[in-house]
């Protein structure tokens, strides 16, 4: 059976990873010159190789021993984006006033976690599914709340609110916190290559996001 394993891709491995995120945009050039471009994925997502900071036999083995144990490709687990981990910027701490998660209306306990990427000229909301647990720290109306007002599913992003703690109606409701990346293997096979007696590499290891 397909499952997700609530485990992270080992952070000394994924020193050196490459990739990001992958949209798919249709594109038709018009005879006047001009173009119309569609969207075809509402959502972006994340696409890795994380194949290039393996050098040593025991990294080698750690690969081989994560890839075998999560089947392949055929169960998810989660990795750390190496620029892109936290509700806010590489630069910045966490802070409960990060990101919008929700207003609330007095009835409505549970908010899942969201981070908004945005400028003057448009905005994208994502889904944040992973977050690392004891990371979460959440506001309501700017006031920080205490950990015993509310519980994280850590597994699924949501926050939930405790009987009696349940935002106002027109409260604002914002969170802060660090996350991983659902993703799985996009490959059926690891291959090692063993330089030396006690160093080697793997080529590519890719990793695509499972999206919620």
């Amino acid at each position: 059976m397909t499952a997700f394993h609530e485990v992270r891709f080992p952070l000394r491995l994924a020193l050196g990873t490459s990739g990001g995120p992958v949209r798919r945009t249709d594109i038709v050039s018009l005879s006047n010159g001009r173009e119309n471009r569609n969207a075809r994925w509402r959502d972006s997502r994340r696409s890795y190789d994380a194949g290039s900071g393996i050098k040593s036999v025991a990294e080698l083995y750690a690969v081989l021993e994560f890839f075998e144990a999560r089947r392949g490709p055929l169960h998810g687990f989660r990795f750390r984006d190496p620029l892109d981990w936290k509700s806010c910027g590489p630069d910045a701490a966490v802070s409960a006033m990060d990101q919008v998660i929700g207003t609330g209306d007095g009835e409505v306990a549970v908010f899942p976690l969201v981070k908004t990427y945005g400028d003057a000229g448009a905005n994208w909301v994502r889904r944040i599914a992973k977050p690392v647990a004891g990371t979460v720290v959440v506001s309501v109306e700017g006031v920080v709340q205490a950990p015993e007002t509310f519980a994280i599913d850590a597994a699924a992003g949501m926050v939930t609110f405790a009987a009696g703690r349940v935002p106002e109606p027109g409260a604002m409701v914002r969170a802060g916190f660090e996350f991983d990346v659902p993703v799985r293997f996009d490959t059926d096979r690891i291959d090692v290559d063993l330089a030396h007696f006690d160093a080697g590499r793997i080529p590519t290891i890719p990793l695509t996001e499972i999206l919620p």
